[in-house]
């Protein structure tokens, strides 16, 4: 069974910091690209960050120079460094799996980040 769980979050003050991070479980890895994304209250659903199996990252314009995403192949795990925080990053932030084919898509169950003023 297929499992991404995210950690961190939750109530952070302007100008703050938060780490998030996501573990897999019951996928190869090293196989999938992976990236955060998120959906604030009354919003899509949009992309954060990636990094792919060779771990070259792609960043939304909005967390460009405030946020970094990192992997550890070795412990099946994606982080989500978020620096600079602002009120408008207050969203549920979702891990996202994807293998290089694109069939295989997997989602875990969000965690919160609330950026208060």
């Amino acid at each position: 069974q297929v499992q991404l769980v995210e950690s961190g979050g939750g109530l952070v003050q302007s100008g703050g910091s938060s780490r998030l991070s996501c573990a897999a479980s019951g996928i190869i890895f090293r196989l999938y690209n992976v990236a955060w994304y998120r959906q604030a209250p009354g919003m899509q659903r949009e992309l954060v960050a990636r990094i792919n199996t060779g771990g070259t990252t792609n960043y939304a314009d909005f967390v460009k120079g405030r946020f970094t995403i990192s992997r550890d192949n070795a412990k099946n795990t994606v982080d989500l460094q978020m620096n600079s925080l602002k009120p408008e990053d207050t969203a549920v932030y979702y891990c996202n799996a994807v293998d290089n084919f694109g069939s295989r898509t997997y989602w875990g169950q969000g965690t919160q980040v609330t950026v208060t003023s």
